[in-house]
């Protein structure tokens, strides 16, 4: 999986008015969790721009200005509910022998016979939860659809992979390949048309 490097200073107080004098400087006030300790730190708000505006998943490398870094993953994220400007972020510490739960994008795979048919594939899960091993986290899950004909829906049951595990019930729907509304209504048209010439 991908890395990002993020620049941050550590922080001493982490009252109120340290919150907000961070914020009013452009920072952005975050914490680690699953060390031995929380460690709280700020960053530049510019610094996460790829981190949280983008589809893809990653982990980070919090280097501070004393020299030490701390691999983590996003755990949460808190935006402003007017101005959309982040407020916080917590990590979680990686640890190579401890498995994290993140996020991963689904990325489809192939081409489905009932598309070419008229079909329209809607994804029904853009990101799945799974369990793993920091050195086993995808990029993305690859879900393959060249099997799918109109009607036809592919559950995370077919995403199985050694590396991870999946953490969504085997019933969740990952895509499915539906009628498209044109046609449905070009059924429903020709049904209308059938009726009144049988009269």
């Amino acid at each position: 999986m991908k890395s990002i490097t993020i620049k941050g200073s550590q922080r001493e107080s982490v009252g109120k008015v340290s919150t907000k004098a961070l914020r009013n400087a452009g920072k952005v006030p975050c914490v680690v969790y699953g060390g031995d300790k929380a460690l709280h730190f700020s960053a530049d708000q510019k610094a996460f721009k790829d981190l949280v505006y983008t589809p893809n998943a990653h982990t980070v490398v919090i280097s501070l200005e004393d020299g030490a870094t701390h691999n983590a993953i996003l755990q949460d994220i808190q935006f402003h509910p007017v101005t959309d400007e982040i407020l916080h972020i917590d990590f979680y510490q990686l640890v190579d022998d401890k498995e994290v739960t993140i996020e991963i994008p689904v990325k489809t795979v192939g081409v489905a016979p009932g598309v070419l048919a008229g079909g329209v594939l809607r994804l029904n899960s853009r990101k799945l939860r799974v369990k793993a091993l920091p050195s086993n986290l995808p990029d993305f899950i690859e879900a393959n659809i060249s099997e799918l004909e109109i009607g036809n829906k592919l559950y995370v049951t077919k995403l199985a992979n050694d590396n991870y595990k999946i953490v969504h019930p085997d019933n969740t729907v990952v895509c499915q390949v539906r009628v498209s509304r044109a046609a449905m209504k070009a059924a429903q048209d020709a049904a209308k048309e059938e009726k009144s010439a049988a009269k």
